[in-house]
């Protein structure tokens, strides 16, 4: 299916040019109105740069190759919405969005392709120095390794602990939430209700030789888009699988099983036989006591904690909306083929807040303070269209109602100036609509702060809001009310109407079952009570207890109806959820900042911000003078009390090699003690790794300078200018 698009485009590309006109002109390449997106500027040298609104714009030249992909995109967008708009088949509806998926894909790698490039770079060599200086490593190494398993080193669990506090400090302490932390080990109702024991499966097969499992669907599209690839296959067979890729997502294990079979698929690299179709959890299941009695699972994700904890929460806030609860740990997902390093693992850690507010007033307080930041939004619309991501002001984006409401607006921007905090190149950053094929049923807007990386566009955090399903689903499932008080403009008086239960009748007839028909009486609907008392009054009525069916009579229950007055009505909050995925943004944090400096290709660092680096400064005596000791010692305990990590390196070899060990596992400023500082009054250099000059500065103030600069309350750039430029250390290495 791909490479017939791919020879499509080509076609496009030929009809395009010869409809358009496009003409080659000594400047570049005109192009002509109908594939404008924008004006077309031109500097005083007479280039001509396409205006994009996004962070990295793309030459004109690059826009006449990808104006047939965007046209091919937008054009498949408009049949997808046509046909929905005509009501027509879903399996054809179904077609067109598959097609419009294939064609998203190669405009969006072509895009991605034709970006300007700063610097090569080489993510084999960036992996060998997180490995080599213990960032991270596959588990039980030693032991031949799990896959999608990692344990962080010290210099990894350094940066990742500064992150979360990063993180709390940006979210919890500033906009002042309730932080949370719950257990890993869940009870399946909880999970059954949230609706992730029956969503979280996936079909798979196994070789039946060395045991190697493969996801079923994934198995079969490959299989199919190989034999569509045949020149021998016929075009009935190809439209047959076709067809069957795009139903995939609807088809049963038998029906999987059947096309198994049609096509005698084997497995992909070893050829050998596949088993049946077996349905994959993808929780770890577990057993809660030594009896076994109950099971659970470890949790997949943190927030129904939260959920199921909010009538306290709610508590503790004085009852008052809207509020913010907060969570950080790990969470587990079985993945069957985990891969591509961190970005796709078993067990990792989630950084979640779950915003609860009024379904109906879905304001921020502070989101007058915010409406002028410009985000890079790729839109639902844009991808339809085929049109590039724009740089827009959240502002506009919530007015125009391209994004739903004020508060996932704010969350938005509190996200990306975290992101950009830490570390996150603002030119790799972007937020991307989910489309409405990809929208949970519940969902009202989402949006994935994605970060690009060598593996393509990873999404890192999502932004739902995930209006008040969890609330609703747990609230049903215990017969407890998750709900808040919302004072009404004026008082309200309605008419009731509840069923008053006879418990020695109830009792009398249903013995041991009794409490659970009283609790199921307790838990009905208006509609139901309605079809209660109508059934009464024609002799008995019948109700449905756990498949069973349960015969009241009028001597078991009534129907009582009155008048009530209320100052308050109960609401079911809807939630805001910004959840973080930790490992994805360390990953995308290391390529962002991983570089070579300039002329020496064998010294590579990570040029990560002081906040997350993972150790603050380095302590490095000139030489091993025991003149020295002293001063050193003097010094660590300083940035002790001040709360900086450090570490001493007095081992040998010049400065210069020592300045280059330290700057590989990040470690921002280095301090030197020198012979000169053994005059009075005492002084050091201070080196910053980035731009590697050097000041000089009194040995009493050095921990105070290096502590504003590690907790960004002054820069260096500012710093240079209060203390003398010191230039003899770095160009002696």
């Amino acid at each position: 299916m791909k490479n017939n698009f791919i020879r499509n485009c080509k076609l496009v590309l030929d009809l395009s040019r010869s409809r358009t006109c496009l003409q080659t002109q000594s400047a570049g390449l005109a192009i002509t109105a109908s594939l404008r997106v924008g004006p077309v500027k031109y500097s005083k040298k007479g280039r001509k740069i396409v205006d994009i609104p996004a962070a990295m714009a793309l030459s004109a030249e690059s826009e006449v190759i990808l104006a047939p992909l965007r046209l091919a995109v937008k054009e498949q967008g408009d049949l997808v919405r046509q046909l929905k708009a005509d009501g027509k088949p879903e399996i054809e509806v179904k077609k067109a969005v598959a097609e419009l998926k294939t064609r998203k894909k190669v405009m969006e790698e072509k895009e991605v392709s034709l970006r300007p490039s700063l610097a090569k770079f080489d993510r084999t060599k960036m992996e060998d120095t997180l490995k080599r200086r213990f960032f991270y490593d596959q588990s039980f190494a030693i032991y031949g390794g799990v896959t999608g398993q990692y344990d962080f080193g010290p210099m990894g669990c350094a940066m990742k602990q500064n992150l979360l506090q990063a993180w709390r400090k940006h979210f919890v302490l500033e906009e002042q939430m309730l932080e949370v932390d719950c257990t890993v080990l869940t009870p399946e109702p909880i999970l059954e209700a949230s609706g992730h024991v029956a969503r979280f499966a996936d079909l798979m097969v196994k070789d039946m030789k060395n045991g190697e499992c493969f996801r079923l669907d994934h198995l079969i599209k490959a299989a199919l888009e190989k034999v569509c690839a045949e020149k021998k296959t016929s075009l009935e067979t190809k439209a047959e699988c076709e067809d069957i890729v795009v139903r995939l997502d609807g088809m049963t294990k038998e029906e999987m099983a059947a096309v198994m079979k049609k096509f005698d698929m084997k497995a992909p690299l070893t050829n050998n036989p596949l088993s049946e179709p077996i349905e994959f959890n993808l929780m770890f299941q577990t057993h809660i006591g030594p009896s076994g009695a109950i099971r659970g699972f470890l949790r997949p994700e943190t927030a129904q904690g939260i959920f199921v904890n909010f009538k306290r929460l709610l508590e503790f806030n004085q009852g008052k909306l809207p509020f913010a609860a907060a969570q950080i740990g790990n969470a587990f997902r079985n993945e069957i083929s985990p891969r591509a390093g961190l970005i796709r693992v078993r067990e990792f850690t989630m950084a979640e807040i779950e915003h609860f507010c009024d379904p109906e007033d879905k304001s921020h307080p502070k989101f007058s303070g915010v409406t002028s930041t410009a985000l890079t939004l790729y839109s639902a619309n844009n991808q339809m269209g085929g049109e590039a991501a724009k740089l827009v002001n959240i502002g506009d984006a919530v007015s125009s109602g391209m994004v739903a409401n004020e508060t996932l607006g704010y969350f938005m921007v509190r996200i990306q100036q975290f992101l950009l905090k830490m570390g996150v190149d603002n030119g790799r950053l972007r937020f991307r609509q989910h489309m409405a094929n990809e929208m949970a049923h519940y969902a009202c807007d989402c949006w994935d702060a994605e970060l690009l990386t060598s593996y393509g566009w990873v999404e890192c955090v999502g932004c739902a809001d995930r209006s008040a399903y969890d609330l609703t689903q747990h609230s049903q499932a215990t017969g407890v009310k998750l709900c808040a008080e919302k004072r009404l403009p004026a008082p309200v008086t309605r008419d009731i109407m509840e069923i008053v239960p006879n418990k020695g009748a109830i009792g009398k007839a249903f013995k041991k079952e009794a409490k659970s028909v009283t609790d199921m009486l307790a838990k009905l609907s208006l509609e139901q009570i309605e079809k209660v008392e109508a059934d009464l009054a024609g002799g008995e009525a019948s109700l449905e207890m756990d498949g069973k069916p349960v015969l009241l009579s009028k001597d078991m229950v009534s129907v009582k109806k009155y008048q009530k007055t209320f100052h308050v009505e109960e609401i079911i909050p809807s939630v805001i959820e910004p959840s973080f995925g930790i490992g994805r943004v360390m990953y995308a944090i290391f390529e962002h900042n991983f570089k070579v400096r300039e002329g020496d290709e064998q010294r590579t660092y990570f040029s990560l911000p002081p906040v997350i680096a993972p150790v603050k400064c380095s302590l490095l005596p000139l030489s091993n003078n025991t003149d020295f000791t002293p001063l050193v010692h003097k010094i660590g305990q300083a940035l002790t009390l001040h709360d900086i990590s450090h570490r001493v390196d007095d081992s040998s070899g010049s400065i210069g090699k020592r300045y280059a060990r330290t700057d590989e596992v990040s470690i921002p400023f280095g301090i030197t003690v020198d012979f000169d500082s053994l005059k009075e009054p005492h002084s050091v250099t201070l080196r910053e790794r980035d731009t590697t000059t050097q000041i000089r500065i009194d040995v009493d103030k050095v921990a105070e300078v290096i502590y504003q600069l590690s907790t960004g309350r002054t820069t260096w750039a500012v710093v240079t200018t209060q203390f003398p430029k010191f230039e003899a250390q770095e160009t002696k290495s």
